[in-house]
């Protein structure tokens, strides 16, 4: 099969690789419908963090089960399938508390820019549809498969409820997902920071009341001034910087949460800060195997769109030009075409 390679900052290439098998009884073997870039993928890519020898790339993926091990019942051989990028038995007492990301034998998804796909812990990973939908469907369900779960995460972390102020930290996917999953759960203003005008007008499509542009200290200032001098009920921090988390934290009410979901990179925290501050916080990778048959309904039954994050379509062979093109932020997110 041929699929994504990395070997050094700013060089992914398109490979032939060998063909996945089934290794465990607990595997699935899927055919790729349609897989994509995430923004995370971008920090190898500049450098960000190391990459010490080649090694395949992509972590979101929807397709059709080509083979199941002796173990797998819960899906079969072709069927439409929609999973996550942290693998779960679904069985463990993590799982079974609703933390399928912390699963006892999770394992993270990693070679899914590709044809193929080997998924490990397929029994309580994957979710099957129950007839193939249609392709205009496909882009939403594979937003499904990580960051419009990770959004959804991000706006359950952060205790968005029904008439209540959330703002959202990060243009990308993830923020703009997050918008979609702020509404649904019914937030009543959502305030999104950003500083691009497409994504301004994607995320003012997916329910964004506010727009804020201004950064730091000055970004905090603009929150509080929106909001009566006091600060939002829920912040949602989409980005993983220790500037997304510091505007997150000083941009919540007393008594008020942030859900983070951006991979932290060197963000640290003043628990003297936090304390005082009343501010609760809780992130992590998205638990999406939780969310994933309510999220697929509502986007196979056309409430929710998060599919129009893709804005850049190619044939997986151009892979290396969807890293560029989300890099230079000519694209919010690449949709990749086996």
């Amino acid at each position: 099969m041929r699929g994504a390679v990395i070997h050094a900052p700013g060089d992914v290439r398109f490979e032939t690789l060998d063909d996945p098998k089934i290794l465990m009884p607990t595997d699935a073997i899927i055919r790729t419908a349609v897989t994509c870039v995430c923004g995370s993928d971008l920090w190898p890519w500049r450098g960000l963090d190391a990459t010490d020898e080649a090694h395949p790339m992509g972590h979101e993926y929807v397709g059709f089960v080509e083979e199941v091990g002796t173990e797998v019942t819960s899906v079969k051989p072709g069927q439409f399938v929609v999973g996550s990028f942290a693998t779960s038995d679904n069985t463990c007492a993590n799982c079974r508390n609703g933390w399928q990301s912390n699963c006892l034998n999770r394992e993270f998804m990693s070679t899914c820019q590709a044809e193929y796909v080997r998924i490990p812990n397929a029994q309580g990973t994957l979710v099957a549809t129950d007839e193939v939908p249609g392709e205009e469907f496909w882009p939403g369900l594979l937003a499904v498969s990580d960051v419009m779960g990770t959004g959804w995460y991000a706006a359950d972390a952060a205790e968005v409820r029904p008439g209540s102020t959330a703002v959202v930290v990060g243009d990308g996917a993830v923020g703009l997902c997050a918008v979609i999953a702020a509404k649904e759960m019914g937030a009543e203003r959502i305030i999104v920071m950003s500083r691009h005008e497409t994504r301004q007008r994607l995320a003012r499509a997916f329910g964004a009341t506010d727009i804020v542009t201004e950064r730091g200290d000055e970004g905090i200032a603009r929150i509080r001034e929106l909001t009566g001098g006091i600060g939002a009920d829920s912040v949602l921090e989409c980005v993983g910087t220790a500037q997304a988390m510091r505007q997150a934290l000083h941009s919540a009410r007393p008594g008020g949460n942030v859900g983070f979901v951006g991979v932290p990179h060197e963000v640290q925290i003043d628990g003297q800060e936090l304390f005082f501050s009343h501010v609760g916080l809780r992130g992590g990778p998205a638990p999406v195997r939780r969310y994933l048959p309510d999220l697929i309904d509502r986007v196979l039954t056309g409430r929710i769109n998060p599919g129009k994050v893709f804005d850049l379509t190619l044939p997986l062979e151009q892979v290396a030009e969807g890293y560029k093109a989300m890099d230079e932020r000519r694209a919010v997110k690449t949709l990749l075409k086996p």
